[in-house]
């Protein structure tokens, strides 16, 4: 009786549950379709407003009510045509639209102020322009933002023969430039030299790493981190000791709160080997100095939990880092993604070396600058790359929590299994932040049903399967890898209805 009276709670507790998450979708208009662009601004004075590229050169805003009704759709009749990138950077009742376009030999940076209603406040105004040669790379201006959205940066990297001119222009929240135009000199050796991770404090100091190859499919033998300063007009380079080890993809995360740098990468004892590890250096601002250089081996229960065939020395040669988080005490958590791909009528596989040419996740070599945006999702329009006859897989989600000093604490996997063919905008995760823990969002279609699975992490290390999140609608397809938190219990999953592309606000 006291089992039947226990089995009745907990089906009353998940029922509690499941009714107390709410998924209201949105409208979509015919034009819509799948090969449109988009990126999800925000939330503002209750509306959402959702940014649309159609045809390539129709620039346009969504505004959706509370009930994800269009409301209204405003045409950004003063974006060009010929404008082929563009930067949101949100407030609680206003963002800017920063945007470039060509007009003939030249290159213009701009920004727009913009209200709630999608309303431009003022002109547009002019940041920098660019002479260019005929057939010269045109897209030259890359936008960060601090933590806080108090600083916004504004730099650009032409190349000349064989060093990159870094230009930098920094403004306030208002585009009021804080410090005047900056310009330094970096060496570069397109063949060898890759700079990404170009990331700005709250304090305004930009940072970014190098790390050098032999060729693009080689594993990195050097790895230099370069500081900018706010009131400074040069930068300082650290050469990062990795003695005879070889690192991949680096990835660089701001620890505003303690004044500290975290980079990690994946690290290999031979070049092209299996993944022997992780490898953590952290430099303390204050300081000034390095307060963390250590290579850190991933033991054989970690890695037996992690593998989903296979011997356990190649367990990990699959995963590529995601996310990383700063703790409150200086500590960090980090999640890496098994992933991987598989051409069909290709003679030869798909394998990890490959995949550095892979411009959603991994740097590309071949280009010699990459900049990662760690603020929003990429979409991969349908068909978008014609070379079809690929498969893509996706699976378990490997967590790996450090304390300042990069001990490991505790590591967790979150088990997982997904693959599509042509596109993979269903596939991979997103997380949401709840205050004490953080949820693990991506589809469970094993049974090609479109449930969202939702695991959260707490800081100690418990992981929680809640109820799942299924749409009640026949139709709908999510894509959780694309979602945006828009409230401490809210966040907007992009779906694909029946080839229309359309959002779901989901209410825990």
């Amino acid at each position: 009786m006291k089992r039947f009276a226990l089995f009745i709670f907990l089906v009353a507790a998940m029922s509690v549950a499941a009714l107390s998450q709410k998924v209201t979708y949105s409208d979509f208009e015919q034009e819509d379709n799948r090969d449109i662009t988009f990126e999800i601004i925000g939330k503002m004075k209750g509306s959402l407003l959702v940014y649309k590229n159609v045809r390539k050169w129709q620039h346009k805003i969504n505004v959706f009510g509370d009930d994800m009704k269009i409301a209204k759709t405003v045409k950004l009749d003063f974006v060009p045509e010929k404008t082929f990138n563009i930067d949101f950077v949100v407030y609680a009742d206003y963002f800017w639209t920063i945007y470039q376009y060509q007009k003939r030999n030249t290159l213009y940076c701009m920004a727009a102020k913009m209200d709630a209603s999608a309303q431009i406040i003022g002109e547009p105004i002019q940041i920098d322009t660019t002479q260019i040669a005929f057939l010269s790379d045109n897209k030259i201006y890359t936008t960060i933002y601090s933590e806080d959205r108090q600083k916004i940066m504004v730099f650009k990297m032409p190349k000349k023969n064989d060093h990159y001119s870094l230009v930098t222009m920094l403004f306030n929240s208002d585009m009021k430039m804080i410090r005047e135009r900056n310009r330094q000199e970096v060496e570069l050796d397109e063949r060898r030299d890759n700079y990404s991770n170009f990331m700005l404090d709250n304090e305004g100091t930009l940072v970014f790493t190098k790390d050098v190859r032999s060729t693009y499919r080689e594993s990195s033998t050097a790895l230099d981190f370069f500081i900018k300063p706010l009131t400074s007009d040069t930068f300082s380079t650290h050469s990062i000791e990795i003695g005879k080890n070889f690192i991949d993809e680096v990835r660089l995360k701001i620890d505003n709160l303690n004044k500290r740098y975290i980079l990690n990468s994946f690290y290999y004892k031979k070049n092209r080997g299996s993944i022997d590890g992780m490898f953590a250096w952290i430099w303390d601002k204050a300081a000034d100095s390095a307060a963390v250089n250590a290579f850190m081996p991933i033991g054989d229960e970690i890695r037996d939990e992690s593998k989903r065939s296979g011997q356990l020395r190649f367990a990990l040669d699959d995963y590529f880092i995601r996310q990383i988080f700063a703790k409150k005490d200086g500590g960090f958590l980090l999640t890496a993604e098994d992933y991987s791909t598989q051409r069909t009528g290709n003679a030869g596989g798909f394998n990890r070396w490959d995949n550095f040419n892979n411009p959603f996740y991994a740097p590309n070599y071949g280009n010699s600058f990459y900049y990662y945006n760690p603020y929003s999702g990429i979409y991969r329009p349908f068909n978008s790359f014609g070379n079809q006859n690929t498969r893509y897989f996706y699976a378990n989600i490997l967590l790996l929590s450090y304390d300042k000093n990069a001990n490991l604490l505790w590591s967790r996997v979150i088990q997982k299994e997904q693959f599509d063919d042509d596109n993979d905008n269903f596939l991979s995760f997103s997380t949401f932040n709840s205050g004490g823990e953080i949820n693990f969002l991506f589809n469970d279609d094993k049974n090609r049903n479109q449930i969202i699975a939702n695991h959260s992490v707490t800081g100690s290390g418990n992981v929680t399967r809640k109820p799942t999140l299924k749409s009640q609608e026949r139709g709908y397809r999510f894509m959780p890898r694309l979602s945006k938190q828009v409230g401490a219990s809210q966040f907007i999953i992009p779906c694909d209805y029946r080839g229309y592309i359309c959002f779901a606000r989901i209410d825990l």
